[in-house]
């Protein structure tokens, strides 16, 4: 079990692999009021950074499941950097269905709503590892302004326009779900950049250590193409949020 190769590579230097920057998850951690001992369920955990610096800064609980075997890896070597391989678990397997066996405070899932089938059953699976009077945490793309054309939304890996919404409507369909809206942390250009741009010279390095690999041509099309269509539409037209939701 594994994602596709393409983005173990191109994101195989990142710690976050969404636009949140590390003061970004500061924020986040500070504004759930987070308490020592506190559980935290993280559904595509990625590198881990997020339960990792929790823990370190928070006291924290974490357990993460992520279905690319290198970022757990990855998860695991910076729990034990951070000095808290003992408060938080990096496990390799699928988050589709999975449940805590034990209540959590937390249950989070930054940018892999796809696992739910969507952003309503992902909050449908978070919630049933959820605590009584616990938050659920859900990272989702909106549009920052809605694409002119089905093509720039698509450019944007939207298979349409109607895949995201607009940040109102999105805070309101929380709400559709029988769920308060009870804080947000919203990516700003700058984490867009340092996501996407950081992307480029870690494509570099590979084809510049990997010539002869079958996969150089396809990793250096998307370098050659990359900075263009990012600059041109996903930094102008997409937004990304962290939103923490409890329910009614």
């Amino acid at each position: 079990m594994d994602i596709p190769r393409i983005f173990n590579i191109t994101e195989s230097a990142h710690r976050i692999h969404n636009p949140l920057t590390p003061e970004n998850l500061a924020t986040l951690g500070a504004a759930l009021r987070l308490e020592p001992g506190a559980r935290v369920l993280d559904l595509g955990s990625g590198s881990g950074e997020m339960l990792c610096t929790w823990a370190r800064d928070y006291g924290i609980i974490g357990v993460g499941i992520d279905m690319s075997q290198l970022f757990t890896e990855q998860a695991k070597l910076r729990a034990e950097e951070l000095g808290v391989a003992d408060r938080v678990e990096f496990i390799h397997g699928d988050a589709a269905g999975y449940v805590a066996d034990e209540k959590v405070d937390v249950a989070a899932c930054l940018g892999a709503t796809w696992i739910g089938g969507g952003v309503a059953g992902t909050i449908e699976l978070l919630a049933k590892s959820l605590r009584s009077e616990g938050i659920i945490l859900i990272g989702e793309p909106y549009w920052r302004q809605l694409p002119p054309t089905e093509d720039v939304a698509r450019e944007c890996f939207a298979n349409s326009i109607s895949d995201f919404l607009m940040l109102p409507e999105l805070l309101a369909s929380f709400g559709d779900l029988d769920y308060d809206v009870v804080e947000m942390v919203l990516a700003n250009q700058d984490g867009w950049d340092r996501y996407e741009a950081a992307k480029w010279l870690t494509m570099r390095r590979w084809l510049e250590a990997n010539p002869d690999d079958d996969f150089a041509k396809d990793v250096r099309d998307k370098l050659t193409l990359e900075p263009k269509r990012y600059a041109a539409y996903t930094r102008e037209y997409l937004g990304w949020g962290a939103f923490a939701l409890m329910p009614r």
